[in-house]
């Protein structure tokens, strides 16, 4: 379910913004999705010029980008630290996230929490005063009808994720299918976090919350940056 709106010049400079952050030697986490893939981009013209950095992907379409702009990547195994991370998402209200518009939320949130710093970029039409967009669950095929069941007895009305443009579900990066889940406005994403990811056979849930140390949002005239610490 990916999110539409946004114009390109906006996700542009979000992701240039944050791509300016990163300093020689550093180890970069490298998101997922369109705005995600201007910081890439950034970063392939900055390793050019002569930037040394290495990237840590969080999914096939993140590495491929990386590999065709030149940006040299490890594996988050190989490394002791990870010095940044830029993520795109679906939904930001205060410090809290929904992710997972690109099937890639489970690996993006392994490399966002293990970043130093995690930089948000998005466009305006990402933005809201609440969590209220339909919450990506990573589900074990075989466990598709159970999770449905624990969604919907926690308020939520799941329906599997269509591939576009093929028959059948989508299939994320690990081999498993996606719930969307629709909560309306969430109140409390903690503890909606906390049941998700007690939930049997849920592989990962698209609610990040506290995780994001700032975020840098692309608008028409520039781009206003907004910091999470202490919130």
């Amino acid at each position: 379910m990916k999110t539409d709106g946004g114009s390109d010049g906006a996700k542009r400079r979000a992701g240039e913004s944050a791509a300016a952050l990163v300093g020689d030697g550093m180890t970069v986490g490298l998101g997922t999705g369109s705005t995600a893939a201007h910081a890439i981009r950034a970063l392939g013209r900055a390793v050019d010029d002569g930037l040394d950095v290495r990237g840590v992907p969080t999914s096939f379409a993140a590495r491929e980008l990386a590999r065709e702009v030149g940006v040299p990547l490890v594996a988050l195994d190989e490394i002791e630290a990870l010095d940044l991370a830029i993520d795109g998402a679906d939904q930001i209200a205060g410090g809290d996230l929904i992710k997972g518009g690109g099937a890639a939320h489970a690996r993006e949130k392994v490399v966002d929490a293990a970043a130093e710093r995690f930089v948000v970029v998005a466009d305006p039409t990402k933005e809201a005063d609440a969590l209220s967009r339909p919450v990506p669950v990573e589900v074990l095929p075989a466990a598709r009808t159970t999770v449905a069941r624990a969604v919907e007895i926690a308020g939520g009305e799941p329906t599997l994720r269509a591939g576009e443009r093929k028959d059948g579900p989508v299939v994320t990066d690990n081999g498993n299918l996606v719930l969307d889940c629709a909560f309306g406005e969430i109140e409390a994403p903690a503890a909606l976090a906390r049941t998700l990811a007690e939930t049997p056979g849920v592989v990962e849930h698209g609610l990040f919350v506290g995780l994001a140390d700032e975020a840098h949002v692309g608008r028409d005239d520039g781009v206003s940056v907004r910091r999470f610490d202490g919130e």
